[in-house]
Formats: C-alpha cells, structure tokens, sequence
C-alpha cells in the first residue's frame, strides 16, 4: 500500500518504463524518434509543439468495485482500510507521418502486452510502496460515443489512442488522522446551582 503520490507515481512509472525500453531499431529497421510524456487535462489541451509522441493522459480515476466493502473488513482497528483505486489513461500517438504515429504506438501496446505488471522495483519510490506491492495494466474497451466525447472536451484534434486500467493501487489511510478523528459534535450539559 502506499501514500497519496501513488496515483501519480503510476502513470510517471509506466512512461518512464516505455521511455526506458523503447529501441532505436527492431529487425534492422530504424524506429521513429518518440518521446513519451504523462500529461494533465491543461497541457492535453493546449496546443503543444508537433513532434513523435506518445502521451498517458489519466482521464478517470474510480474506487474499485471490488475493494470497497472489503477494505472496512480488513482494515485496522478503526475500521479503515486502504482505499483501492483503478486508474482509467488514454495512450495518445502524436506523429508527424502515419508511419512513425501508428508504429510508435503499436510498440507501446505490444511492450505492455509483454510486460502487463509493474511491481515495486518498477515503480517510482515516492509513493512508499509496499515490498509486495504490483498494479496490474489492462486494455479497456472504451466505446467511439465515450472517445469521442473525451476529445470533444479537448481543444486538440483526436489522435489515434488507445485506452488501458492500471488497477489495483491502495493508498494507505492517514495513520496520524486516524488516531486524532475530528470533532464533529459536542455535548455540554448545564446544571442549576445547589
């Protein structure tokens, strides 16, 4: 389980991963140059500089299904366990030619098909993570209606994307607040004097 830097330590850990691993050739065939970058809402909607890409763009994050009961069962003696989140990206390719968009992003797919799992070695220290701590990454179905509806919101043109469920990340709760709870009712009782 880790702290609150874990939902940003996921998607950094996944690019960093693709950037570290991405080759220069395949077969003898050069691979276009690409950079990949883990963006927020404001630089996806700004008009960046055209260049290879590869973005991660976390457009929705949901408390797991599967957790949510479970972790008041399992959790300490305050009956607080850890949060269990799924972290919802779109994988966007930004080429300058086809070829170098679509044959970026199709390695990108295939290295996480290869590698679907990222344990504590592989993802970024800041978030304190568990020695046995693993997020699993998993391609999701997202309907043309609910893409569109995404790139509709952003200034940019679509771009070939792909979306993916990195799941399952606990964040610890806050071990100071749960010893000290906030006060959120008093009582005071009033005597008449003898």
């Amino acid at each position: 389980m880790a702290n609150v830097f874990a939902v940003h330590a996921v998607g950094s850990s996944i690019v960093t991963f693709l950037r570290n691993t991405y080759p220069t050739e395949i077969g003898g065939r050069a691979l276009p140059e690409c950079d990949f970058e883990l963006v927020s809402g404001g630089q996806m909607a700004s008009e960046g500089e055209e260049r290879n890409r590869i973005t991660l763009f976390l457009y929705r994050l949901t408390v797991n299904e599967h957790s949510r009961q479970s972790a008041h069962l399992r959790g300490s003696g305050n009956g607080v366990g850890p949060l269990g989140l799924d972290l919802h990206y779109l994988m966007s390719s930004w080429g300058m030619a086809a070829q170098d968009e679509q044959v970026a992003l199709t390695w990108a797919l295939r290295q996480l098909h290869e590698y679907p799992v990222l344990d504590a070695s592989s993802l970024t220290p800041d978030a304190g993570w568990a020695s046995d701590e693993v997020i699993q990454i998993i391609p999701a179905e997202l309907a043309t209606e609910d893409v569109m509806r995404i790139w509709d919101a952003l200034t940019p043109s679509y771009r070939l994307s792909v979306s993916y469920v990195a799941r399952l990340v606990r964040v610890d709760p806050d071990s100071d607040a749960a010893q000290f709870r906030p006060v959120v009712a008093g009582r005071f009782a009033y005597g008449g004097a003898a």
